[in-house]
């Protein structure tokens, strides 16, 4: 049976929560911020909350699943999505908007010597340099450009570029939180065995090392596909079946392939749930594989020939 964007029945979100536990043991360590370390925060309840992964790295991990690193393309069931490749001066392969954290407004996209792609954009998107942002027109070039931008959200922050006021905020949007949180110090030594007490500034010498993970009876991985931006972008019936599979997707893929966050933090998911629209059952991963290819095709009319624009960069 083919997805159909009318399963949502115009429900403004989807909205998933899943459980997550620890692969092996109880441990994990969630991610850190500079000046921080981890986000441990008081709930509205009293309790101890620590968040294990941020909505802006849940962007980065939704994507990276979906790329083949060895063969420098999308996975499989996602080839034929439009992209923005960057290559060097010797024409070899250096990023993507995919990879990129900031997709098509890269730095090594936007701002190298190679201005071609920055023309095209300035041509598409004039004439907003006062008034209203068309958002529909936005989304219309990036759907072309680089598909991929419309569900993890831009901003070209160019003043060529509408003043640098061209901007979507996430469509799809995720983050892991552990309720109860509590610590588990341990720590350790970096030992030198030639010469323990060498000078630790150049990497000599035995070096003690204090180290928090965390422990926690729940953890929760919440994720949002905001139904309403999607049709708001006015690109049809047959791009927004494809951006909302796509979206699936993406979640269903990390949830298989992604949660190995770091060394200390492999996770498993427990169980998955829709608490909006509670009508709604997500297809699975086999049955997204098999008809986003279709998906995809029925778009063709909406993406760039060719579907790849190439760029070279050099500062």
């Amino acid at each position: 049976m083919t997805f159909d964007f009318s399963a949502f029945d115009n429900a403004p979100r989807l909205l998933l929560e899943v459980d997550l536990q620890p692969l092996q043991g109880t441990r994990f360590q969630p991610t850190g911020f500079p000046d921080l370390g981890a986000a441990v925060y008081e709930g509205p309840d009293g309790e101890q909350m620590l968040l294990v992964e941020s909505a802006q790295s849940m962007a980065n991990r939704l994507e990276v699943v979906c790329w083949d690193d060895v063969a420098d393309d999308w996975v499989t069931p996602l080839k034929g999505l439009p992209l923005v490749k960057v290559q060097d001066k010797s024409g070899r392969p250096l990023t993507n908007s995919v990879l990129e954290s900031h997709r098509i407004n890269s730095p090594y996209i936007l701002e190298g010597k190679d201005k071609s792609l920055l023309e095209v954009l300035k041509s598409e998107l004039a004439g907003m340099e006062e008034g209203r942002v068309d958002i529909r027109r936005l989304a219309t070039v990036l759907m072309r450009l680089d598909t991929n931008a419309l569900l993890h959200g831009v901003f070209l922050a160019k003043k060529e570029l509408a003043g640098g006021r061209l901007r979507l905020p996430r469509v799809l949007s995720a983050f892991i939180e552990a309720r109860q949180a509590k610590v588990a110090a341990s720590g350790g030594v970096k030992n030198d065995s030639v010469n323990p007490s060498g000078d630790t500034s150049k990497g000599f010498g035995n070096v003690p090392f204090a180290r928090d993970e965390y422990v926690a009876p729940q953890i929760t991985a919440y994720f949002n596909i905001d139904l309403s931006q999607i049709r708001a972008f006015g690109l049809g019936d047959a791009a927004n079946n494809l951006l909302a599979a796509l979206a699936l997707y993406k979640i269903r893929r990390f949830l298989d392939e992604g949660l190995r966050l770091r060394t200390a933090c492999d996770l498993r998911q427990v169980d998955l749930r829709v608490t909006q629209p509670q009508s709604f059952a997500v297809p699975g991963r086999a049955e997204l594989e098999a008809q986003l290819p279709s998906l995809i095709e029925a778009c063709s009319e909406l993406f760039a020939d060719p579907r790849v624009t190439q760029v070279t960069y050099e500062k």
